[in-house]
């Protein structure tokens, strides 16, 4: 299946052609590399060349690139989400620390969580949720706005500070967050022999990466161990599982045949994150992903 992006007006694929992507962050249009675009672009060269931003990408694999930026392009501005703020940044990897793609998996997220505590609001529990590899934070301020308890864990010290950042200016500071720096390996095999569960776990690995200690991770090889891990710290009465996963050579079949191996009943669903050009049928994939339920 396809899982476009929901309607957010705040971001738009203007374009995208000749390896690269056109987009507006809120009011900035920016331009970067995208090496699966290989087709034309719709737009003449005069609308892109009016970008406020644009990436260029090094001619030595082994350094950064740079993003050349107007006069007036600040080095963060604010962007809302379902009643929550986000600061994007032009970040030396040529990303912006959001990820409009995953606007459907945060509604999806934000239903399952609410599902849930409005059926156990007798009991008032709330559920417990593990976010791993979890970025600027985006999704875990989502599970923290709808009333879970939160645990972000990256291995990236800059990375969890800009989290830290959307939550205060989303005004989460009082929810229940705990930010963890750690390899997601090792801090799940602490969570089992301390007998911590969780009700529900998000997980976004890259296809390689380092621990802040220099742990290893290669997807392919690590993976299954973490899928193993987290199976023991599931709760007894689970509610939902997401897998995203970027720049890998295989399909979303792969997901869907792991999350099978956990063998819960409820529903599976996989397929291709993608995002849709204004005023234009083009899609762009950007993903793959597979998320179980209870439901």
């Amino acid at each position: 299946m396809l899982i476009l992006k929901s309607n957010w007006p705040e971001y738009e694929l203007v374009d995208s052609g000749n390896g690269k992507r056109l987009e507006r962050f809120g009011k900035y249009l920016l331009s970067r590399p995208d090496p699966q675009c290989i087709w034309k672009p719709r737009l003449i060269d005069s609308i892109w060349e009016g970008s406020d931003a644009k990436f260029i990408e090094s001619m030595n694999k082994a350094e950064r690139g740079r993003w050349i930026k107007s006069s007036d392009m600040p080095e963060k501005w604010l962007m809302k989400f379902m009643d929550l703020k986000i600061w994007v940044k032009l970040s030396p990897f040529k990303h912006t620390g959001v990820f409009p793609e995953q606007s459907e998996h945060w509604i999806w997220i934000a239903e399952k969580i609410n599902n849930y505590h409005l059926k156990n609001k007798d009991t008032n529990k709330k559920l417990n949720i593990l976010n791993l590899f979890a970025y600027t934070g985006m999704t875990s301020l989502v599970c923290a706005k709808e009333g879970a308890s939160v645990t972000h864990v990256d291995a990236s010290r800059p990375t969890i500070g800009w989290a830290r950042e959307n939550q205060m200016v989303s005004q989460l500071e009082s929810k229940p967050m705990r930010w963890i720096l750690d390899d997601a390996m090792k801090f799940v095999g602490r969570e089992i022999k301390r007998g911590v569960k969780y009700d529900g776990i998000i997980m976004d690995p890259p296809i390689y990466g380092h621990g802040p200690e220099g742990e290893r991770w290669d997807f392919y090889e690590s993976m299954p161990q973490l899928l193993e891990l987290c199976r023991q710290v599931l709760s007894v009465q689970p509610v939902f599982i997401l897998i995203n996963a970027y720049a890998i050579s295989a399909s979303f079949i792969m997901l869907e045949n792991l999350l099978k191996d956990f063998n819960l009943p409820g529903n599976i669903e996989s397929g291709e994150l993608v995002l849709k050009e204004k005023d234009s049928d083009r899609l762009l994939s950007t993903g793959i992903f597979a998320r179980w339920s209870k439901e």
